[in-house]
């Protein structure tokens, strides 16, 4: 018998040929996936310690289908399911919580692997996580929340409408000043910003927008008569910022400069061709706007060292 975390034990009375009990495998205690196994029993939500029997069988990730999360290269004995090498191939439709994993490990620089074996779980199921519209169960999630630095919440989206920062402060903050190398290498390649303009009713307004750094520009994309296109022929000001809600950490960059309309057409056609994406609202927006630093600032809130 061979498991990996996330597959069901299944428990059935063998002269009735129904369930008895079955539970999710939140840990392995050997390597190569043989019993013992950690189980999340679904009756009464208790994780014990069991030695399956003969009574006892595992159902794969998701019953019915193939599942994804077992090794591609498995060891010597081991036998490929039918179907598994249609569903390797299966192009990758990630769901919600497999994009924030990606995201959450990439912010810290973990590759798949770092993470699985922070998360004591297969590469291969984390794999599927990150890559299928998966719906892991609790105690996998907690295990990837706290390989990763967040919380379930976080990787559920539960946090998706509520503003960053509610969580506590650190008991011996620090807060620091950025040079200016540290600031452009936090400004990195591409990301959303906010650059606050006077808006064409002549109110002040800040506005979230799809930036990219070209030739040390900030240059994003607009439609005219936006408030963004407001910052033509302006100094404005442009921020970008960061916060690790777990660790109640952050930083910030901010890039007071002018701002003019990118209208030449090979300028034009070379952001083009460098856009990372599309902007997020969508519709028509053709319209180049590159902010030049005159002003780079920056501070990050760290815990005292001690």
């Amino acid at each position: 018998m061979r498991a990996h975390v996330g597959d069901r034990l299944v428990i059935e009375n063998i002269s009735t040929e129904g369930t008895v009990r079955d539970g999710e495998i939140v840990g392995l205690h050997h390597e190569d996936g043989t019993p013992p196994y950690d189980v999340h029993w679904s009756d009464t939500g208790e994780v014990t310690l069991v030695f399956p029997g003969p009574d006892a069988h595992i159902r794969p990730l998701e019953h019915g289908q193939p599942p994804p999360a077992q090794d591609p290269h498995p060891a010597d004995g081991d036998i490929k399911p039918a179907g598994y090498e249609a569903a390797a191939l299966r192009v990758p439709r990630p769901g919600d919580i497999g994009r924030r994993v990606i995201v959450e490990r990439r912010k810290r620089g973990l590759s798949r692997e770092e993470t699985a074996q922070r998360a004591r779980m297969s590469p291969a199921y984390l794999r599927y996580l990150e890559e299928q519209p998966a719906d892991p169960g609790v105690a996998s999630l907690i295990r990837l929340a706290d390989a990763l630095g967040t919380t379930v919440t976080s990787l559920r989206g539960g946090d998706a409408d509520l503003p960053p920062g509610q969580g506590f402060a650190l008991l011996h903050p620090q807060l620091r000043d950025l040079d200016t190398e540290e600031c452009r290498a936090l400004l990195s390649t591409h990301g959303v910003g906010r650059v606050a303009v006077c808006a064409p009713d002549g109110r002040p307004a800040v506005v979230p927008v799809n930036y990219a750094v070209v030739d040390d520009a900030i240059v994003y994309r607009t439609a005219p008569h936006s408030t963004p296109a407001a910052a033509v022929g302006a100094e404005v000001a442009f921020e970008v910022d960061h916060m690790d809600e777990a660790l109640s950490k952050g930083w910030s960059v901010l890039v007071v400069g002018p701002a003019s309309a990118v209208t030449a057409p090979d300028a034009v056609r070379r952001l083009t061709e460098l856009a990372p994406g599309t902007p997020w609202a969508g519709g028509v927006r053709e319209m180049w706007v590159s902010i030049r630093p005159e002003r780079l600032t920056g501070r990050r809130i760290t815990a005292a060292p001690g």
